[in-house]
Protein backbone atom coordinates (compact mmCIF):
# COMPACT_ATOMS: atom_id res chain seq x y z
CA UNK A 1 0.00 0.00 0.00
CA UNK A 2 1.36 3.42 -0.96
CA UNK A 3 1.57 6.32 1.47
CA UNK A 4 -0.02 9.56 0.34
CA UNK A 5 0.83 12.45 2.64
CA UNK A 6 -1.79 15.19 2.42
CA UNK A 7 -0.95 18.58 3.90
CA UNK A 8 -4.01 20.37 5.24
CA UNK A 9 -7.36 19.22 6.68
CA UNK A 10 -9.44 21.71 4.72
CA UNK A 11 -11.85 21.03 1.83
CA UNK A 12 -9.06 20.07 -0.60
CA UNK A 13 -7.08 17.82 1.72
CA UNK A 14 -10.10 15.97 3.11
CA UNK A 15 -11.54 15.50 -0.38
CA UNK A 16 -8.26 14.12 -1.71
CA UNK A 17 -8.24 11.47 1.03
CA UNK A 18 -11.92 10.66 0.48
CA UNK A 19 -11.45 10.19 -3.28
CA UNK A 20 -8.39 7.98 -2.86
CA UNK A 21 -10.17 5.77 -0.32
CA UNK A 22 -13.46 5.51 -2.22
CA UNK A 23 -11.90 4.75 -5.60
CA UNK A 24 -8.94 2.54 -4.69
CA UNK A 25 -7.67 0.13 -2.05
CA UNK A 26 -4.02 0.79 -2.84
CA UNK A 27 -3.39 3.99 -0.91
CA UNK A 28 -3.03 5.04 2.70
CA UNK A 29 -3.71 8.77 3.15
CA UNK A 30 -1.98 10.55 6.04
CA UNK A 31 -3.56 13.97 6.56
CA UNK A 32 -1.36 16.52 8.33
CA UNK A 33 -2.98 19.59 9.89
CA UNK A 34 -0.95 22.34 11.56
CA UNK A 35 -3.82 23.63 13.70
CA UNK A 36 -6.30 21.99 16.01
CA UNK A 37 -9.24 22.79 13.70
CA UNK A 38 -10.81 20.96 10.79
CA UNK A 39 -11.88 22.86 7.68
CA UNK A 40 -9.20 25.52 7.18
CA UNK A 41 -10.80 28.87 6.41
CA UNK A 42 -14.06 26.92 5.93
CA UNK A 43 -14.15 25.95 9.59
CA UNK A 44 -16.79 27.07 12.07
CA UNK A 45 -15.57 28.97 15.13
CA UNK A 46 -17.59 28.45 18.31
CA UNK A 47 -18.24 30.88 21.16
CA UNK A 48 -20.68 30.35 24.03
CA UNK A 49 -23.34 28.60 21.98
CA UNK A 50 -22.82 30.89 18.99
CA UNK A 51 -21.01 29.96 15.78
CA UNK A 52 -19.03 32.00 13.28
CA UNK A 53 -18.62 31.07 9.64
CA UNK A 54 -15.12 32.35 8.83
CA UNK A 55 -15.63 34.20 5.56
CA UNK A 56 -19.12 32.99 4.63
CA UNK A 57 -19.54 29.74 2.69
CA UNK A 58 -22.45 28.83 0.46
CA UNK A 59 -22.77 25.21 -0.59
CA UNK A 60 -23.82 25.21 -4.23
CA UNK A 61 -21.83 24.09 -7.22
CA UNK A 62 -22.16 23.77 -10.98
CA UNK A 63 -20.56 20.35 -10.60
CA UNK A 64 -23.17 17.63 -10.00
CA UNK A 65 -20.63 15.25 -8.47
CA UNK A 66 -19.68 17.83 -5.86
CA UNK A 67 -23.35 18.42 -5.02
CA UNK A 68 -23.87 14.67 -4.67
CA UNK A 69 -20.83 14.28 -2.45
CA UNK A 70 -22.06 17.05 -0.16
CA UNK A 71 -25.56 15.60 0.14
CA UNK A 72 -24.15 12.11 0.67
CA UNK A 73 -22.42 13.54 3.75
CA UNK A 74 -25.33 15.72 4.94
CA UNK A 75 -28.82 15.14 3.47
CA UNK A 76 -30.99 18.10 2.52
CA UNK A 77 -33.65 18.99 5.07
CA UNK A 78 -36.91 17.10 4.72
CA UNK A 79 -38.83 19.23 7.22
CA UNK A 80 -38.92 22.90 8.26
CA UNK A 81 -36.05 24.42 10.23
CA UNK A 82 -36.78 26.40 13.38
CA UNK A 83 -37.23 29.73 11.60
CA UNK A 84 -39.09 28.16 8.64
CA UNK A 85 -41.68 26.79 11.06
CA UNK A 86 -42.17 30.07 12.93
CA UNK A 87 -42.53 32.08 9.72
CA UNK A 88 -44.60 29.47 7.88
CA UNK A 89 -42.00 29.44 5.14
CA UNK A 90 -42.29 26.66 2.57
CA UNK A 91 -39.21 25.43 0.74
CA UNK A 92 -38.34 22.67 -1.72
CA UNK A 93 -37.70 20.16 1.05
CA UNK A 94 -36.30 16.73 0.22
CA UNK A 95 -38.35 13.57 0.63
CA UNK A 96 -36.09 12.42 3.47
CA UNK A 97 -38.33 12.80 6.51
CA UNK A 98 -35.44 11.71 8.74
CA UNK A 99 -33.60 14.89 7.73
CA UNK A 100 -35.56 17.03 10.17
CA UNK A 101 -33.37 19.89 11.50
CA UNK A 102 -35.34 19.92 14.73
CA UNK A 103 -34.58 16.25 15.36
CA UNK A 104 -31.13 15.68 13.84
CA UNK A 105 -27.94 17.69 13.49
CA UNK A 106 -26.61 16.00 10.35
CA UNK A 107 -28.58 17.98 7.80
CA UNK A 108 -28.25 20.66 5.13
CA UNK A 109 -30.65 23.60 5.28
CA UNK A 110 -31.93 25.21 2.10
CA UNK A 111 -31.43 28.96 2.47
CA UNK A 112 -32.36 32.07 0.54
CA UNK A 113 -29.38 34.17 -0.40
CA UNK A 114 -29.68 37.90 0.21
CA UNK A 115 -26.51 39.95 -0.17
CA UNK A 116 -26.55 43.71 -0.45
CA UNK A 117 -24.17 46.64 -0.55
CA UNK A 118 -24.30 49.28 2.18
CA UNK A 119 -23.14 52.53 0.61
CA UNK A 120 -23.95 56.14 1.52
CA UNK A 121 -26.00 54.64 4.42
CA UNK A 122 -28.31 53.00 1.89
CA UNK A 123 -28.80 49.49 0.55
CA UNK A 124 -27.99 48.44 -3.02
CA UNK A 125 -28.47 44.96 -4.46
CA UNK A 126 -25.40 42.77 -4.87
CA UNK A 127 -24.62 42.21 -7.68
CA UNK A 128 -25.90 45.65 -8.68
CA UNK A 129 -29.39 45.32 -10.21
CA UNK A 130 -31.37 47.58 -12.52
CA UNK A 131 -34.31 48.01 -10.14
CA UNK A 132 -35.82 51.48 -9.63
CA UNK A 133 -34.51 51.49 -6.05
CA UNK A 134 -30.95 51.33 -7.37
CA UNK A 135 -31.38 54.52 -9.39
CA UNK A 136 -33.27 56.27 -6.59
CA UNK A 137 -30.48 55.52 -4.13
CA UNK A 138 -27.82 56.58 -6.62
CA UNK A 139 -29.57 59.85 -7.37
CA UNK A 140 -30.30 61.42 -10.76
CA UNK A 141 -26.84 62.87 -11.37
CA UNK A 142 -24.98 59.66 -10.49
CA UNK A 143 -27.41 57.60 -12.57
CA UNK A 144 -26.78 59.76 -15.64
CA UNK A 145 -23.02 59.59 -15.08
CA UNK A 146 -23.20 55.82 -14.72
CA UNK A 147 -25.19 55.47 -17.94
CA UNK A 148 -22.84 57.56 -20.03
CA UNK A 149 -19.83 55.94 -18.35
CA UNK A 150 -21.07 52.48 -19.31
CA UNK A 151 -21.71 53.57 -22.91
CA UNK A 152 -18.16 54.91 -23.03
CA UNK A 153 -16.83 51.53 -21.85
CA UNK A 154 -18.77 49.76 -24.61
CA UNK A 155 -17.10 51.76 -27.38
CA UNK A 156 -13.68 52.24 -25.81
CA UNK A 157 -12.12 49.17 -24.23
CA UNK A 158 -9.04 49.54 -22.04
CA UNK A 159 -6.20 47.00 -22.15
CA UNK A 160 -6.91 44.55 -19.32
CA UNK A 161 -3.57 45.02 -17.66
CA UNK A 162 -5.11 45.53 -14.21
CA UNK A 163 -8.21 44.77 -12.16
CA UNK A 164 -9.16 48.44 -12.46
CA UNK A 165 -9.34 48.24 -16.25
CA UNK A 166 -11.14 44.90 -16.01
CA UNK A 167 -13.94 46.50 -13.96
CA UNK A 168 -14.12 49.68 -16.05
CA UNK A 169 -14.51 47.62 -19.25
CA UNK A 170 -17.56 45.88 -17.77
CA UNK A 171 -19.23 48.61 -15.74
CA UNK A 172 -17.85 51.97 -16.85
CA UNK A 173 -15.74 54.31 -14.76
CA UNK A 174 -18.50 55.92 -12.62
CA UNK A 175 -19.93 52.58 -11.44
CA UNK A 176 -16.41 51.29 -10.90
CA UNK A 177 -15.59 54.24 -8.67
CA UNK A 178 -18.85 53.93 -6.74
CA UNK A 179 -18.95 50.20 -6.11
CA UNK A 180 -15.55 48.64 -6.78
CA UNK A 181 -12.57 50.96 -6.33
CA UNK A 182 -12.62 51.72 -2.61
CA UNK A 183 -13.98 48.35 -1.54
CA UNK A 184 -11.36 46.47 -3.54
CA UNK A 185 -8.61 48.54 -1.95
CA UNK A 186 -10.12 47.87 1.48
CA UNK A 187 -10.03 44.12 0.85
CA UNK A 188 -6.55 43.88 -0.72
CA UNK A 189 -4.71 46.82 0.78
CA UNK A 190 -3.57 48.02 -2.67
CA UNK A 191 -5.30 50.01 -5.40
CA UNK A 192 -7.05 47.96 -8.15
CA UNK A 193 -4.69 49.50 -10.71
CA UNK A 194 -1.93 47.42 -9.08
CA UNK A 195 -3.85 44.12 -8.97
CA UNK A 196 -3.78 41.60 -11.79
CA UNK A 197 -6.89 41.28 -13.95
CA UNK A 198 -6.63 37.53 -13.20
CA UNK A 199 -8.56 38.15 -9.99
CA UNK A 200 -11.50 39.52 -11.95
CA UNK A 201 -11.35 36.61 -14.35
CA UNK A 202 -11.35 34.31 -11.32
CA UNK A 203 -14.20 35.89 -9.37
CA UNK A 204 -16.27 38.14 -11.64
CA UNK A 205 -15.90 36.46 -15.04
CA UNK A 206 -18.89 37.16 -17.31
CA UNK A 207 -20.68 39.58 -14.99
CA UNK A 208 -21.17 43.04 -16.50
CA UNK A 209 -23.78 45.75 -16.97
CA UNK A 210 -24.85 44.01 -20.20
CA UNK A 211 -25.29 40.78 -18.27
CA UNK A 212 -27.46 42.62 -15.72
CA UNK A 213 -29.58 44.08 -18.53
CA UNK A 214 -30.16 40.75 -20.27
CA UNK A 215 -30.87 39.02 -16.94
CA UNK A 216 -33.43 41.65 -15.98
CA UNK A 217 -35.17 41.44 -19.35
CA UNK A 218 -35.23 37.63 -19.50
CA UNK A 219 -36.15 36.86 -15.89
CA UNK A 220 -39.94 37.07 -16.35
CA UNK A 221 -39.73 34.51 -19.17
CA UNK A 222 -37.44 32.03 -17.48
CA UNK A 223 -38.79 28.64 -16.54
CA UNK A 224 -38.21 27.25 -13.08
CA UNK A 225 -37.75 23.63 -14.01
CA UNK A 226 -33.95 23.73 -13.92
CA UNK A 227 -33.66 23.50 -17.72
CA UNK A 228 -32.51 27.08 -18.13
CA UNK A 229 -30.12 29.33 -16.28
CA UNK A 230 -30.44 29.25 -12.52
CA UNK A 231 -28.55 31.78 -10.46
CA UNK A 232 -26.73 30.63 -7.37
CA UNK A 233 -27.43 34.04 -5.91
CA UNK A 234 -30.98 32.97 -5.07
CA UNK A 235 -30.60 29.77 -3.00
CA UNK A 236 -27.88 27.65 -1.47
CA UNK A 237 -27.36 24.72 0.88
CA UNK A 238 -25.95 25.31 4.33
CA UNK A 239 -25.02 22.89 7.14
CA UNK A 240 -27.14 23.30 10.26
CA UNK A 241 -24.12 24.39 12.31
CA UNK A 242 -22.06 26.10 9.64
CA UNK A 243 -19.49 24.90 7.09
CA UNK A 244 -17.12 23.36 9.61
CA UNK A 245 -19.80 20.81 10.47
CA UNK A 246 -19.56 19.24 7.02
CA UNK A 247 -15.75 19.13 7.03
CA UNK A 248 -15.67 17.65 10.52
CA UNK A 249 -18.10 14.99 9.32
CA UNK A 250 -15.93 14.30 6.24
CA UNK A 251 -12.85 14.01 8.46
CA UNK A 252 -14.66 11.33 10.50
CA UNK A 253 -15.63 9.51 7.30
CA UNK A 254 -12.05 9.62 6.05
CA UNK A 255 -10.82 8.09 9.30
CA UNK A 256 -13.49 5.38 9.16
CA UNK A 257 -12.35 4.54 5.61
CA UNK A 258 -8.73 4.20 6.75
CA UNK A 259 -7.12 7.63 6.63
CA UNK A 260 -4.76 8.77 9.35
CA UNK A 261 -5.35 12.30 10.65
CA UNK A 262 -2.51 14.02 12.51
CA UNK A 263 -3.54 17.31 14.10
CA UNK A 264 -1.15 19.96 15.44
CA UNK A 265 1.55 18.90 12.99
CA UNK A 266 3.41 21.71 11.26
CA UNK A 267 5.47 20.90 8.18
CA UNK A 268 9.11 21.74 8.87
CA UNK A 269 10.70 20.41 5.70
CA UNK A 270 10.06 18.40 2.55
CA UNK A 271 12.60 15.77 1.51
CA UNK A 272 13.29 14.76 -2.10
CA UNK A 273 15.66 12.69 -4.19
CA UNK A 274 16.19 13.05 -7.92
CA UNK A 275 12.95 14.94 -8.56
CA UNK A 276 10.81 12.71 -6.34
CA UNK A 277 9.38 13.74 -2.96
CA UNK A 278 10.29 11.11 -0.36
CA UNK A 279 8.62 12.48 2.75
CA UNK A 280 7.98 15.39 5.11
CA UNK A 281 9.27 16.28 8.55
CA UNK A 282 6.62 17.64 10.90
CA UNK A 283 6.76 19.28 14.32
CA UNK A 284 4.16 18.78 17.08
CA UNK A 285 2.60 22.17 17.86
CA UNK A 286 0.18 21.04 20.59
CA UNK A 287 1.37 22.83 23.74
CA UNK A 288 -0.81 20.53 25.86
CA UNK A 289 0.91 17.42 24.49
CA UNK A 290 3.95 15.77 26.12
CA UNK A 291 5.32 15.54 22.55
CA UNK A 292 5.16 19.31 22.02
CA UNK A 293 8.06 20.39 19.81
CA UNK A 294 8.92 16.83 18.82
CA UNK A 295 9.78 16.32 15.14
CA UNK A 296 9.09 13.18 13.12
CA UNK A 297 9.68 12.12 9.54
CA UNK A 298 6.72 10.77 7.55
CA UNK A 299 7.70 8.94 4.34
CA UNK A 300 5.48 9.19 1.29
CA UNK A 301 5.02 7.86 -2.21
CA UNK A 302 2.95 10.91 -3.12
CA UNK A 303 2.58 14.37 -1.60
CA UNK A 304 -0.64 16.38 -1.96
CA UNK A 305 -0.17 19.90 -0.65
CA UNK A 306 -2.77 22.53 0.19
CA UNK A 307 -0.37 24.55 2.34
CA UNK A 308 0.54 28.07 1.17
CA UNK A 309 2.88 27.91 -1.83
CA UNK A 310 5.16 30.39 -0.11
CA UNK A 311 5.67 27.98 2.79
CA UNK A 312 5.88 24.87 0.61
CA UNK A 313 8.75 26.28 -1.46
CA UNK A 314 10.54 27.31 1.73
CA UNK A 315 10.07 23.81 3.19
CA UNK A 316 11.93 22.25 0.25
CA UNK A 317 15.02 24.31 1.03
CA UNK A 318 16.56 23.66 -2.39
CA UNK A 319 14.58 25.88 -4.74
CA UNK A 320 16.52 27.94 -7.30
CA UNK A 321 17.17 31.53 -6.32
CA UNK A 322 14.54 32.96 -8.68
CA UNK A 323 11.86 30.56 -7.40
CA UNK A 324 12.77 31.35 -3.79
CA UNK A 325 12.64 35.05 -4.51
CA UNK A 326 9.22 34.91 -6.15
CA UNK A 327 7.75 32.61 -3.50
CA UNK A 328 9.11 34.55 -0.53
CA UNK A 329 7.38 37.71 -1.78
CA UNK A 330 4.05 36.13 -2.77
CA UNK A 331 1.36 38.36 -1.26
CA UNK A 332 -1.48 37.24 0.98
CA UNK A 333 -4.25 39.03 2.80
CA UNK A 334 -4.96 38.04 6.37
CA UNK A 335 -8.32 38.19 8.06
CA UNK A 336 -9.91 39.07 11.39
CA UNK A 337 -13.55 38.56 12.22
CA UNK A 338 -15.35 40.16 15.16
CA UNK A 339 -18.44 38.37 16.46
CA UNK A 340 -20.97 40.61 18.18
CA UNK A 341 -24.00 39.30 20.10
CA UNK A 342 -26.76 41.91 20.00
CA UNK A 343 -30.30 42.34 21.22
CA UNK A 344 -31.20 44.47 18.19
CA UNK A 345 -30.00 46.10 14.98
CA UNK A 346 -30.70 49.67 13.97
CA UNK A 347 -31.31 48.63 10.35
CA UNK A 348 -34.94 48.58 9.26
CA UNK A 349 -36.23 45.68 7.19
CA UNK A 350 -37.84 47.38 4.20
CA UNK A 351 -37.87 44.24 2.08
CA UNK A 352 -40.86 41.98 1.50
CA UNK A 353 -39.08 39.06 3.19
CA UNK A 354 -40.33 37.90 6.58
CA UNK A 355 -37.67 37.31 9.23
CA UNK A 356 -37.61 36.53 12.93
CA UNK A 357 -38.12 39.82 14.82
CA UNK A 358 -38.16 41.53 11.41
CA UNK A 359 -34.38 41.87 11.19
CA UNK A 360 -32.92 42.60 7.75
CA UNK A 361 -32.80 39.35 5.72
CA UNK A 362 -29.20 39.63 4.51
CA UNK A 363 -26.73 36.77 4.84
CA UNK A 364 -23.98 39.29 4.41
CA UNK A 365 -23.69 42.98 3.69
CA UNK A 366 -20.79 44.52 1.79
CA UNK A 367 -19.78 47.64 3.71
CA UNK A 368 -18.59 50.12 1.10
CA UNK A 369 -18.57 53.17 3.36
CA UNK A 370 -15.25 54.98 3.06
CA UNK A 371 -15.11 56.13 6.69
CA UNK A 372 -14.77 52.65 8.21
CA UNK A 373 -12.39 49.72 7.69
CA UNK A 374 -14.87 46.86 8.06
CA UNK A 375 -15.37 45.04 4.75
CA UNK A 376 -18.39 42.80 5.22
CA UNK A 377 -21.02 42.14 7.84
CA UNK A 378 -22.53 38.67 8.22
CA UNK A 379 -25.83 38.08 10.01
CA UNK A 380 -25.61 34.49 11.13
CA UNK A 381 -29.29 34.22 12.10
CA UNK A 382 -30.03 34.35 8.37
CA UNK A 383 -27.44 31.70 7.47
CA UNK A 384 -28.93 29.29 10.00
CA UNK A 385 -31.04 29.89 13.11
CA UNK A 386 -28.91 27.27 14.82
CA UNK A 387 -25.80 29.47 14.55
CA UNK A 388 -27.10 31.73 17.35
CA UNK A 389 -27.79 30.72 20.95
CA UNK A 390 -31.36 32.11 20.93
CA UNK A 391 -32.78 33.32 17.61
CA UNK A 392 -35.76 34.93 19.34
CA UNK A 393 -33.69 37.13 21.64
CA UNK A 394 -30.32 37.64 19.99
CA UNK A 395 -28.74 38.66 16.71
CA UNK A 396 -25.27 37.24 16.08
CA UNK A 397 -23.21 39.13 13.52
CA UNK A 398 -19.68 38.82 12.18
CA UNK A 399 -17.65 41.84 11.08
CA UNK A 400 -14.93 40.98 8.57
CA UNK A 401 -11.65 42.87 8.40
CA UNK A 402 -8.86 42.42 5.89
CA UNK A 403 -5.32 43.14 7.05
CA UNK A 404 -1.71 41.97 6.92
CA UNK A 405 -0.14 39.79 9.57
CA UNK A 406 1.94 42.04 11.80
CA UNK A 407 0.23 45.33 10.92
CA UNK A 408 -1.47 47.63 13.42
CA UNK A 409 -4.86 45.96 13.19
CA UNK A 410 -3.45 42.43 13.38
CA UNK A 411 -1.39 43.28 16.47
CA UNK A 412 -4.26 45.01 18.26
CA UNK A 413 -5.21 43.18 21.51
CA UNK A 414 -8.47 41.25 21.08
CA UNK A 415 -10.53 43.33 23.50
CA UNK A 416 -9.31 46.59 21.95
CA UNK A 417 -10.04 45.30 18.44
CA UNK A 418 -13.55 44.21 19.42
CA UNK A 419 -14.28 47.64 20.92
CA UNK A 420 -12.95 49.22 17.73
CA UNK A 421 -15.30 47.04 15.66
CA UNK A 422 -18.30 48.02 17.78
CA UNK A 423 -17.43 51.69 17.29
CA UNK A 424 -17.31 51.27 13.52
CA UNK A 425 -20.77 49.68 13.27
CA UNK A 426 -22.18 52.37 15.54
CA UNK A 427 -20.54 55.07 13.42
CA UNK A 428 -22.38 53.99 10.27
CA UNK A 429 -25.71 53.56 12.01
CA UNK A 430 -26.03 49.77 12.03
CA UNK A 431 -25.94 49.23 15.81
CA UNK A 432 -25.82 51.09 19.09
CA UNK A 433 -23.12 50.17 21.58
CA UNK A 434 -25.72 49.78 24.33
CA UNK A 435 -27.24 46.81 22.48
CA UNK A 436 -24.01 44.75 22.45
CA UNK A 437 -24.29 41.78 24.82
CA UNK A 438 -21.01 39.99 24.13
CA UNK A 439 -17.97 40.11 21.79
CA UNK A 440 -15.52 37.66 20.25
CA UNK A 441 -12.77 37.73 17.62
CA UNK A 442 -10.76 35.26 15.56
CA UNK A 443 -7.73 35.68 13.30
CA UNK A 444 -6.85 33.76 10.14
CA UNK A 445 -3.41 33.88 8.50
CA UNK A 446 -3.06 33.75 4.71
CA UNK A 447 -6.82 33.70 4.19
CA UNK A 448 -6.66 35.17 0.69
CA UNK A 449 -3.88 34.59 -1.85
CA UNK A 450 -3.38 37.95 -3.57
CA UNK A 451 -2.94 38.82 -7.24
CA UNK A 452 -0.26 41.48 -7.17
CA UNK A 453 3.47 41.75 -6.45
CA UNK A 454 5.42 38.67 -7.52
CA UNK A 455 2.20 36.87 -8.45
CA UNK A 456 2.90 37.94 -12.05
CA UNK A 457 5.81 35.47 -12.03
CA UNK A 458 3.87 32.62 -10.40
CA UNK A 459 4.24 30.50 -13.52
CA UNK A 460 7.91 30.00 -12.69
CA UNK A 461 7.00 28.56 -9.27
CA UNK A 462 4.44 26.25 -10.82
CA UNK A 463 6.99 25.07 -13.40
CA UNK A 464 9.48 24.19 -10.65
CA UNK A 465 6.93 22.45 -8.40
CA UNK A 466 5.53 20.46 -11.34
CA UNK A 467 9.02 19.10 -11.84
CA UNK A 468 8.34 16.80 -8.88
CA UNK A 469 6.26 14.12 -10.55
CA UNK A 470 4.69 12.83 -7.32
CA UNK A 471 3.76 16.29 -5.94
CA UNK A 472 0.27 17.73 -6.49
CA UNK A 473 -0.71 21.24 -5.37
CA UNK A 474 -4.40 21.62 -4.56
CA UNK A 475 -6.82 24.06 -3.00
CA UNK A 476 -6.83 27.81 -2.56
CA UNK A 477 -3.45 28.27 -0.92
CA UNK A 478 -1.94 25.22 -2.57
CA UNK A 479 -2.40 26.86 -5.97
CA UNK A 480 -2.33 30.51 -4.84
CA UNK A 481 -5.71 30.90 -6.48
CA UNK A 482 -8.91 32.40 -5.07
CA UNK A 483 -10.92 29.17 -5.34
CA UNK A 484 -14.33 28.50 -3.86
CA UNK A 485 -14.82 25.31 -1.83
CA UNK A 486 -16.08 23.32 -4.80
CA UNK A 487 -13.14 24.40 -6.95
CA UNK A 488 -10.72 23.40 -4.19
CA UNK A 489 -12.43 20.03 -3.98
CA UNK A 490 -12.20 19.52 -7.74
CA UNK A 491 -8.46 20.18 -7.71
CA UNK A 492 -8.15 17.48 -5.04
CA UNK A 493 -10.38 15.02 -6.90
CA UNK A 494 -8.34 15.48 -10.06
CA UNK A 495 -5.09 15.03 -8.13
CA UNK A 496 -6.37 11.84 -6.50
CA UNK A 497 -7.48 10.44 -9.85
CA UNK A 498 -4.07 11.18 -11.34
CA UNK A 499 -2.41 9.37 -8.44
CA UNK A 500 -4.70 6.36 -8.83
CA UNK A 501 -4.00 6.19 -12.57
CA UNK A 502 -0.25 6.59 -12.05
CA UNK A 503 -0.16 9.82 -14.06
CA UNK A 504 2.17 12.70 -13.25
CA UNK A 505 0.27 15.11 -15.52
CA UNK A 506 -0.91 18.12 -13.47
CA UNK A 507 -2.92 19.98 -16.14
CA UNK A 508 -6.33 18.80 -14.94
CA UNK A 509 -5.43 19.87 -11.42
CA UNK A 510 -4.31 23.38 -12.38
CA UNK A 511 -7.07 23.93 -14.94
CA UNK A 512 -9.93 23.87 -12.42
CA UNK A 513 -11.76 27.20 -12.23
CA UNK A 514 -10.14 28.75 -15.28
CA UNK A 515 -13.34 28.90 -17.35
CA UNK A 516 -14.43 32.40 -18.27
CA UNK A 517 -18.08 32.47 -17.22
CA UNK A 518 -19.32 34.06 -14.02
CA UNK A 519 -18.60 31.68 -11.15
CA UNK A 520 -21.96 32.17 -9.46
CA UNK A 521 -24.14 30.95 -12.27
CA UNK A 522 -25.25 27.59 -13.50
CA UNK A 523 -26.73 27.00 -16.92
CA UNK A 524 -28.62 24.20 -18.58
CA UNK A 525 -25.33 23.08 -20.15
CA UNK A 526 -23.86 22.21 -16.74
Amino acid sequence: MKNVVIIGAGPAGLTAAYTLLKESKDFHPVIIEASGDIGGISRTAKYKGNRIDIGGHRFFSKDKDIMKMWTDILPLQGAPSKDDAVLGRMRAFSDDKNADPEKTDDVFLLRTRVSRIYYRRRFFDYPISLKPATFINMGFVNTVKAGFGYLGSVFHKLPETSLENFYINRFGKPLYRMFFEDYTEKVWGVHPSNISADWGAQRVKGLSVWKLITTALSKPFRKKDGKVETSLIEEFYYPKYGPGQLWEKLADIDKELGAELLMHREVVSVSEENGVVTGVTVRNTDEASPDFGREEFIPCDYLVSSMPVKDLVSAFGNAPDDVNGIASELPYRDFITAGLLLDRLELENKTKMDTINNIVPDCWIYIQERDVKVGRLQIFNNWSPYMVDDMNKHIWVGMEYFCNEGDEMWNMPSEQFEDFAVGELEKIGIIKKSHVIDKFSARVKKAYPAYFGTYKDFGRIREWLDGYKNLFCVGRNGQHRYNNMDHSMLTAINAAKAIISGSSDKENVWNVNTEKEYHEEKSDKD
